[in-house]
């Protein structure tokens, strides 16, 4: 019995999952829209470092559990020459030495953000970025955190999947 089991098991390893069916498609039926999301998002990253923004759209996704964005993300990170460990570690970012003050204040910043829900953001937070971030870094950060949330409510509502590879 335990042959046929592990046979059984063996065999389906290795096998692809479907992606959930896309619910719809954005781009084209509310196009329009889609860009101004566009817009939004090139706006939002305007002045930040680039591995920095992607270090925040990959957490923010990864907390509003968007396997579109994770993917897309991840990959853009890469191509800025960001580093996998780095990437794998950002649900326990703090638990890393690998993550500067500046992307911590980043990282904390967007998880306040991302979970108004559990306490908005606290001051302590706030500060903790201002210090690390002038004012126009700062609202461009948020302007970051804002849009990649949006980005993230539209794929995991449509079911937008990553590609298989």
């Amino acid at each position: 019995m335990n042959e046929t089991v592990n046979e059984t098991v063996d065999k389906t390893v290795n096998e692809a999952v479907p992606a959930p069916e896309q619910r719809l498609v954005m781009p084209k039926l509310a196009p329009e829209f889609y860009q101004a999301m566009v817009a939004l998002d090139r706006a939002s990253r305007q002045g930040l470092d680039p591995v920095l923004a992607e270090l925040v759209k990959v957490h923010a996704s990864m907390i509003n559990g968007c396997a579109f964005c994770i993917d897309m993300h991840a990959a853009d990170a890469r191509k800025n020459g960001e580093q996998d460990h780095r990437l794998l570690s950002l649900p326990a970012w703090r638990e890393t030495p690998w993550f500067t003050a500046r992307e911590r204040a980043a990282l904390a910043l967007t998880e306040s953000i991302t979970l108004l829900t559990q306490g908005h953001v606290p001051d302590a937070v706030y500060a903790e970025a201002a210090a690390h971030f002038d004012q126009a870094e700062l609202a461009q950060l948020i302007a970051l955190i804002t849009v990649i949330n949006a980005w993230n409510r539209i794929g995991v509502s449509t079911r937008m999947s990553p590609a298989a590879k």
